[in-house]
């Protein structure tokens, strides 16, 4: 459980959770005919990325891989550009399975044109141990006042300028109601890679995601979890609502 903060900012630490697409080196497996081979296009592949920044070369690719790429557009915490990294993470793992969930419905409905996917996406959940010596928690005094601006769904203005505090104020970690989760879940956004506590993460899952008119429904065996996401659950983002009032009968 996370160390409860004697101020704000304070102490926290605890684990995170963070889903990305199940990816990792087996899509490069069918392009070559071994695995020496595929090391080979592995290495080439790294090194025409970035650079992986210093302070997090000893972290597994997992955790620094937010810190290693501009961003294509602004996110909550983060302005668009060469800007400071940061690594999105929810404090349980159904907050970050809602969380890719929006996303991915998001993705088909400003794609219209895109059919849903014919078979369920594999995602691979994993956990990070995390220390920051001081967090900002946006859900303590003073800032829970102001919950609506650290929750819009599309204008991140606020929130750019409370990540600019904290960093002035040497905050490596943002704590924060989760915009998306209609269960109200937590946000950890971690802004440096000195407040990962191990190199590794600690934990992984899969889950596989079906995304259908019905919403996102989502499934993990291993432990067993069972998650569903309708259109509705995600009506508080006017890009969703816009597509609900569109269709009269609710569902896309």
């Amino acid at each position: 459980m996370p160390a409860a903060p004697s101020s704000n900012p304070g102490p926290r630490a605890g684990t995170v959770w963070r889903l990305v697409e199940a990816q990792n080196r087996v899509s490069t497996m069918k392009l070559v005919d071994d695995l020496d081979e595929q090391e080979t296009l592995e290495e080439l592949l790294d090194a025409s990325k970035p650079p992986v920044p210093a302070e997090c070369r000893h972290l597994h690719w997992l955790l620094f891989t937010p810190f290693r790429y501009q961003a294509c557009g602004d996110s909550r915490f983060r302005r668009a550009g060469r800007t400071p990294g940061v690594f999105y993470a929810a404090e349980a793992v159904e907050t970050a399975v809602a969380e890719i969930a929006f996303w991915r419905l998001l993705f088909f409905l400003e794609s219209p044109a895109t059919p849903w996917p014919a078979n369920p996406l594999e995602m691979t959940g994993f956990a990070a141990a995390y220390n920051a010596p001081l967090c900002l928690d946006l859900t303590a005094p003073p800032y829970e006042t102001r919950a609506g601006e650290w929750q819009h769904p599309t204008d991140y203005t606020a929130c750019h300028a409370v990540a600019e505090e904290a960093r002035g104020l040497g905050c490596t970690a943002i704590r924060s109601l989760s915009a998306r989760d209609p269960a109200g879940g937590i946000n950890v956004s971690l802004l440096s890679c000195a407040a990962f506590a191990e190199p590794e993460p600690t934990a992984r899952q899969t889950w596989h995601m079906r995304i259908s008119d019905a919403g996102v429904s989502a499934l993990s065996e291993a432990p067993e979890g069972r998650l569903h996401f309708s259109w509705h659950a995600f009506a508080g983002d006017p890009r969703v609502r816009e597509r609900l009032n569109r269709t009269g009968s609710g569902d896309p």
